[in-house]
């Protein structure tokens, strides 16, 4: 994470922070925020929450302690501000709001509009805001309400957020408009404040000119679309976490903080299990076994320098024949997840640290002219190969060397060494998203096409879909290093889009949402709410094993929160996926007679 200038970040002198699914999870109130913002808040900055929740239940969030203390709340969707070291309401906003609001009017109009609209609770409604579900509606559905109200002569504000959150307020009432009212109150600048949000009704915020921004990683697609050309950091964590990460970076907090983000899950049952199966081992016997472990890991990798780059074995010590000749070459799957593996080494050899740039440099300079990164380079001769053994695919290939080029460049901050490579890299990105032929976000797979090429899996593969969610992030990052920020923005948008739909695709779910599509699969196959993500879809059926790489990379890589992580790691070893070591490629493993079993299918990696 690179930090802004010095002068950026002493300039910040405001916070106005979203809080439901930006600072604490909406149904759970999870947050590491509150640990760290107490622990390391600087004094010079005032907290304000910007939220569509009213006073009242904000400050019992505050009383039982699942937030911090602010100085200011601005609630209902910017209709009220509350001065909370003096207890009370900033009544001279109110004047702004009166004006042309008419409450029965907005009540009467709605209940006229035939679409499927309901009243939210009465504890989400006051004076100057009216609330209501409205599910999965579309921008279109959202522009014929405002036409309604424009018809009828009302000047209001329609926020729709969530995917399900109608608000009618004020004309004047959004929490952007109430956020430049407070600063001007407190003769504040914009520049000098930082917004944060996760939805489409903390859009009005980001609006403000000159104003500085964090998106957490778990915002709807809406809010990316909005924030995409504006100064805004898009975090990788979720929620709180997001947070912390996006207040280190504008300098707000110290690196310190994010330590203060880690979940502690050392009391579940089944942790304790593990735990319990290695406390009766010598722990110094325990340390020394690692140690030499370590010794021993860097030394193989030191075996496999080349002057290409790693290789996939280690030549001096492996005799190969026939189609096992590949194995002496630069592989860009093998290579890229070599270089992510020996980051943390770079700076303490040089030798490695020159092999893991040169295997980037060994790809790069054999990028086809559609962009097709090859499979594997041959050390003896420097020829590229860019299939596998009977001209099989290899997709992952291609995405995996994305993801280190970025994990290089982000440890060693060589950004001339990026911007030589970005344009090359960026066709790879244009080939990697052609394979998206039905424009649905997630990649098309032919058979065998990947890390599992034994493997006759096809359509949409989990683990393809992860690494392409995470390449996605990685390429944004990439252009956000180089100032490109237009770019950046939406990459980092259609990411989540990715994200969005792997979770719907891949994690089935008895709960039926409005206006969703139903796909031909869920329509035929019922698996009730999974445990773990699925393997594999496609439109007339799917896998339902637990592809146990594939789910581990989708924690890695934060598609998954950490609930539905806690829950797929608490399966995989509850069903003993880790025994026999290391670990089953799938859950359950596939057996002859089984219509997945293949003479040469793989059963543990």
């Amino acid at each position: 994470m690179s930090k802004i200038t010095t002068h950026d970040q002493a300039d910040i002198q405001l916070l106005s922070f979203d809080i439901d699914n930006t600072l604490i999870d909406f149904h759970t109130y999870k947050s590491n925020f509150k640990t760290a913002w107490e622990k390391f808040k600087p004094k010079n900055v005032l907290l304000t929450y910007n939220t569509g929740r009213l006073i009242d239940d904000v400050l019992n969030l505050i009383d039982k302690g699942i937030l911090p203390r602010p100085d200011y709340i601005i609630s209902g969707v910017g209709t009220h501000i509350y001065d909370f070291n003096n207890n009370c309401i900033v009544k001279e906003f109110n004047d702004v709001l009166d004006d042309g609001w008419d409450l029965k009017s907005v009540e009467d109009l709605i209940q006229s509009i035939q679409h499927p609209i309901s009243e939210q609770p009465i504890r989400f409604q006051h004076a100057y805001k009216r609330s209501y579900f409205f599910h999965d509606a579309t921008p279109d559905l959202i522009s014929s309400i405002e036409q309604d109200f424009a018809e009828a002569n009302m000047h209001v504000n329609v926020v729709y957020s969530g995917d399900k959150f109608l608000d009618v307020l004020p004309k004047y009432a959004n929490k952007g408009n109430a956020l430049q009212w407070l600063l001007k109150k407190l003769n504040l600048k914009t520049h000098q404040a930082l917004v944060a949000g996760d939805s489409g009704n903390d859009s009005a915020m980001f609006d403000i000119k000159n104003i500085k921004g964090i998106v957490v990683s778990n915002a709807h697609e809406e809010l990316y679309k909005y924030t995409k050309h504006r100064q805004v950091y898009h975090s990788e964590q979720e929620q709180g976490d997001g947070i912390v990460e996006g207040l280190i970076y504008y300098g707000i907090l110290p690196e310190e903080a994010k330590i203060q983000c880690d979940i502690d899950h050392s009391e579940d049952f089944f942790i304790k299990k593990e735990l319990d199966s290695v406390a009766s081992e010598d722990d110094d016997e325990k340390v020394a076994l690692i140690k030499e472990g370590y010794v021993k890991a860097v030394d193989a990798l030191k075996k496999n320098i080349t002057p290409l780059g790693f290789s996939a074995c280690s030549i001096k010590d492996n005799v190969a024949h026939g189609t096992d000749e590949n194995y002496y070459s630069v592989w860009a799957r093998d290579g890229a997840i070599t270089v992510i593996g020996a980051l943390p080494l770079i700076h303490k050899d040089e030798e490695i640290h020159k092999c893991a740039r040169q295997t980037l440099l060994t790809l790069f300079e054999h990028i086809s002219r559609n962009g097709q990164i090859p499979s594997n380079v041959r050390i003896k001769d420097n020829v590229p190969d860019y299939s596998g053994v009977g001209g099989i695919c290899s997709i992952d290939s291609g995405i995996w060397v994305v993801i280190a080029f970025y994990e290089y460049v982000n440890v060693t901050k060589d950004i001339k060494f990026l911007r030589e490579h970005i344009s090359a890299i960026k066709e790879t990105m244009r080939w990697l998203g052609a394979h998206d032929s039905n424009n649905d976000a997630l990649l098309e797979i032919p058979e065998a096409g990947d890390w599992t090429d034994l493997f006759g899996r096809s359509y949409n593969i989990l683990y393809d879909e992860i690494l392409w969610y995470r390449s996605n992030v990685c390429f944004g990052r990439m252009l956000e290093m180089l100032g490109d920020h237009e770019q950046a923005g939406e990459y980092i948008r259609w990411s989540q889009v990715i994200k969005k739909e792997i979770v719907q695709n891949f994690w089935p779910s008895t709960q039926q949402q409005l206006f969703q599509s139903v796909s031909f699969a869920e329509k035929q196959f019922t698996l009730g709410d999974t445990s773990y993500l699925i393997a594999q879809t496609t439109p007339f059926d799917f896998s339902w094993r637990c592809d146990v790489l594939g789910n581990v990379l989708a924690f890695l890589h934060g598609t998954i929160d950490a609930e539905k992580a806690h829950q797929t790691f608490k399966f995989m070893l509850g069903v003993g996926v880790n025994d026999p070591f290391p670990v089953a490629n799938v859950y359950p493993v596939v057996s002859p007679g089984d219509p997945d079993w293949s003479p040469t299918t793989p059963l543990i990696y």
